[in-house]
């Protein structure tokens, strides 16, 4: 049997530093490396090395149940599946995998009639890399060229590439460090991209001229603000292009015709802080989503001519969350939640009244999906449930009629009637009623007894969707009950539920989180102990800090890529995303009370002599984001802190960045790791 009594043990390397007056140590602050991106440090890689050499000997013993989950969650997948085509100009387009294919084939084929064509084959660009993932792409007006970028090693630094359609040659010129949208001029003759800096902020758009050198490109915008970041776009018309630029709380929209690329851009309306706003053109007149009078947002409309002048189209509401529009030729679509329910809203542009398109199950997630096209009698709309696999179907405008296209299909067979989903309601410790979206095996007794996994984000305003996973299936049938808690710092609710979790109120959402385990004992989902947890990034994060609170409650956790070194990271402006990030988190560099409040909750800070839960924990060694080093020196400090004996893990993986490993089978595989290591430590049979 192997011994996991002796895990590796990083040096202690003793370090501090003051500000404000305070001091904070560090003693792992050498495990970033000072060459970072670049990482070769030989202590830092050995110290990884062995961190990966003692993952994959704790796991061994579990391969089986690893191999199992994988091969239940691989029949799931359709493996010869393809995306449902759609209409845009001469063309129909669509995706498609090949049985055993990691990753996609791309096809169009003429509306007029004619052959299948391949044009863009993601398997050959993956050939003989450990990592792949395309980026942006697009086809040129005419539909001869397309625009392409790949990332082959997780750093999110794509090169943009083109391909002639017709003749199938890639051209020569090669964009290196590209981090943005590809947008084709009118003329099929330019592209406007944006370039990370060295600091991968993307503060630029630049033209390029199909021909000329890329040295040769011209900057069209440049922003000086090393907090926001630059965007590009069209508008629906594919009039105008639209360069946004802002960070978290304020945006700014220039227009520049997509016929004149080089034309003086027009402003829509000068940066506020603390107001958002995005733009979209439909003859001549503005339409403009804005938070500028409600945090739910409302919409309203300018011309061309005075573009900062704006009159109400759709007020703001306490209940309704206007969360996007979008325009066509002849009406145009809101989307939004009510009461934290998806909604979809078809408008005329003369009188602006709302059509509703009822969806029929308490909850779920649903959205527009693929619509390229301005002038349209369908539009095309994905929707699903936590018991509903994916759907994508046509709504016909003429009589409301939804026509189901495709039902994700399960080849080892799915029955929904085995499965039981409800929302949820439960109360925070400052009385607010929190959401919670939960699915569990019927007829599940509410004695306390089952496992239930819980999952969390609470970060950036992103609302976690109840939608389907094949995957989830796999602990729903051992038993496990799968919650969802809708916490504060996402905006499930609204724009209020984000502003609520973030700043100086960011404990609200580690507390929610903790208060809905607990209320889900109360009901009799299950117990303390008998929780497994997990999170991402900022739910990494929250992953950090509820263990630290409340360590008892969890039997199991899973922190990936975890932004757990909260402060030093924000005490970094040369790090790719904090300065953007000061408005999500608040700048400890200049606020004391910032710095102040982060020391409060920040995960690596707040480590303590205490027993911990069993934990898995995981890093990219190229993320941009959450770098390789703060889940590296937590997993330290936890090892030299804690005073259990429970198993802590910690996987580095060498060749990715912030989403871990590429390819449908190679990510799937991880997650049948990741659920291997719950079900063991809940003690479930696999």
């Amino acid at each position: 049997m192997t011994d996991f009594s002796q895990p590796p043990v990083a040096a202690r390397r003793p370090h501090s530093f003051t500000h404000h007056g305070i001091t904070v140590t560090d003693d792992y602050a050498w495990l970033r490396d000072p060459g970072y991106p670049e990482v070769t440090d030989k202590a830092v890689l050995d110290h990884l090395a062995a961190e990966n050499a003692y993952f994959d000997a704790a796991m061994a013993p579990h391969k089986g149940l690893t191999d199992t989950l994988f091969a239940e969650m691989k029949g799931r997948i359709k493996e010869d599946d393809q995306s449902v085509p759609q209409k845009d100009g001469d063309y129909i387009y669509w995706r498609a995998f090949e049985t055993g294919a990691q990753y996609r084939k791309w096809y169009r084929k003429p509306v007029a009639g004619g052959p299948d064509q391949l044009i863009l084959d993601e398997t050959a660009l993956a050939d003989g890399h450990d990592y792949f993932r395309l980026g942006a792409m697009s086809v040129s007006p005419d539909g001869r060229l397309l625009a392409y970028a790949i990332d082959t090693n997780g750093s999110e630094r794509f090169e943009a590439r083109i391909k002639d359609l017709f003749t199938g040659d890639i051209l020569p010129e090669v964009i290196p460090d590209t981090l943005s949208s590809l947008v084709w001029t009118s003329d099929s003759k330019g592209l406007i991209y944006g370039i990370a800096n060295e600091n991968w902020r993307t503060d630029n758009a630049r033209l390029h001229w199909l021909g000329q050198g890329v040295e040769s490109d011209v900057e069209i915008f440049h922003e000086d603000d090393e907090g926001f970041r630059v965007s590009v776009g069209l508008t629906s018309s594919e009039k105008y292009i639209v360069i946004s630029t802002g960070d978290h709380v304020t945006t700014e929209a220039w227009l520049v015709p997509a016929n004149d690329p080089t034309a003086t851009p027009i402003l829509v309306a000068p940066r506020q802080p603390g107001r958002e706003y995005d733009v979209d053109e439909h003859d001549g007149t503005l339409y403009i989503r804005t938070n500028d009078a409600h945090p739910n947002f409302r919409l309203v409309k300018a011309t061309l001519d005075a573009p900062d002048q704006w009159s109400e189209v759709i007020a703001p509401d306490d209940h309704f969350y206007l969360t996007d529009f979008t325009l066509f030729q002849r009406f145009y679509v809101t989307e939004g939640r009510q009461d934290g329910l998806d909604q979809i809203e078809l408008r005329d542009y003369a009188t602006h009244s709302p059509k509703r398109i009822p969806f029929p199950e308490a909850s779920y997630s649903a959205g527009l999906d693929d619509n390229p096209e301005y002038d349209v009698t369908t539009l095309r709309i994905g929707y699903e449930s936590m018991v509903t696999p994916d759907t994508i179907y046509d709504y016909h405008l003429d009589d409301g009629r939804l026509e189901v296209l495709k039902v994700q299909e399960i080849p080892s067979g799915y029955d929904a009637s085995r499965y039981e989903t409800q929302r949820l309601m439960i109360a925070a410790r400052d009385g607010t009623q929190i959401p919670v979206s939960i699915v569990y095996p019927a007829g599940l007794p509410r004695d306390g007894s089952a496992p239930l996994h819980l999952y969390g984000y609470g970060a950036y305003g992103m609302a976690m969707d109840p939608g389907f996973s094949t995957g989830r299936l796999s602990l729903l049938d051992r038993g496990v009950v799968f919650a969802l808690a809708h916490i504060r710092g996402g905006d499930d609710l609204g724009q209020q539920w984000y502003l609520d979790g973030k700043l100086d109120k960011r404990v609200n959402t580690f507390t929610d989180f903790v208060d809905v385990a607990k209320g889900l004992i109360e009901l009799g989902y299950t117990s303390a102990g008998r929780i497994g947890i997990s999170g991402g990034s900022a739910g990494g994060e929250l992953m950090g800090a509820v263990v630290n609170s409340d360590p008892d409650l969890w039997g199991a956790v899973v922190a990936h890529v975890p932004f757990v070194d909260v402060l030093n990271t924000m005490l970094d402006e040369t790090l790719p995303l904090t300065p953007g990030e000061w408005p999500e988190w608040g700048n400890p560099i200049e606020d004391k009370a910032a710095f102040e409040n982060i020391l409060s909750y920040d995960p690596y800070s707040n480590v303590k002599a205490q027993t911990y839960p069993p934990m898995m924990v995981t890093a990219g060694l190229n993320d941009p984001r959450v770098t390789y080093w703060e889940p590296a020196k937590w997993v330290a400090k936890l090892r030299a802190t804690k005073t259990d004996r429970n198993l802590l893990l910690f996987k580095t993986n060498m060749g990715a960045g912030h989403g871990g490993k590429s390819g449908r089978f190679e990510s799937l595989h991880e997650t049948a790791e990741e659920f291997a290591f719950m079900l063991w430590q809940l003690g479930v049979a696999g």
